[in-house]
């Protein structure tokens, strides 16, 4: 049995998806079921509204690894990259780079098995607080608790922002992690939040806040439904 706590969490989760999709158009609402039976399965589901391509299946969550954050990174790579660093990550799981890519039509890529380890962060090595409180990161967010999603297309210009398309496809993807994981919307962190990076850009810090915000946003739909 799940301890209370975790229990509480999940709760929360599915309940803010519920009310993600009490305001999302008609159609999106129809598929709350089958959002959550696909991001609590194993295989290769079908995820409404993702365009995601398995290179390995999801395994029984109790084989996973005890994933607590989500990191999103750019990978200064060019469009159409994503499917070949998907496939040598796969090939080569503990290599630098991470678990999910997603390409700039929005495509995802999961490329590793849940247990595998990538290797995409410096121990979380940031602590000047410049972007968030590093207090409750330092040299605790780092590859063993994180699962990486990796977008691709900043490349030769660093400082492009992420497609719409891949805006729309992460907004769905971050909330089957955190339903698959148990994970809330303050556990995800931009790259540059966690680790010292490129100072010509902040990595992921655009997709991080977006997560956080929509995460906000459901919560609060909950407390109004309470």
């Amino acid at each position: 049995m799940a301890p209370s706590g975790t229990r509480h969490m999940r709760g929360r989760i599915i309940a803010a998806l519920s009310a993600w999709c009490a305001i999302a158009p008609p159609a999106m609402s129809q598929t709350l079921p089958r959002f959550e039976n696909a991001a609590r399965s194993r295989g290769t589901p079908d995820i409404p509204g993702l365009n995601m391509v398995w290179l390995v299946p999801w395994t029984d969550l109790r084989l996973a690894g005890e994933w607590r954050n989500i990191v999103v990174h750019q990978s200064e790579g060019a469009a159409g990259s994503a499917r070949r660093s998907a496939v040598a990550q796969m090939q080569k799981p503990d290599r630098r780079g991470v678990t999910v890519w997603v390409e700039t039509d929005g495509t995802v890529y999961w490329s590793t098995h849940e247990w595998e380890v990538p290797n995409h962060l410096n121990r979380g090595n940031r602590n000047d607080n410049k972007y968030i409180d590093n207090s409750r990161t330092y040299q605790q967010v780092d590859n063993d608790s994180s699962i990486g999603v990796e977008f691709v297309g900043n490349y030769p210009n660093v400082r492009k922002p992420p497609t719409d398309a891949q805006i729309a496809a992460w907004r769905i993807l971050v909330r089957v992690l955190e339903t698959r994981y148990d994970i809330p919307s303050e556990r995800v962190f931009a790259h540059n939040w966690i680790d010292y990076k490129d100072n010509r850009y902040c990595e992921g810090c655009e997709l991080a806040g977006i997560a956080r915000i929509d995460g906000m946003e459901t919560a609060q739909q909950v407390e109004k439904g309470q």
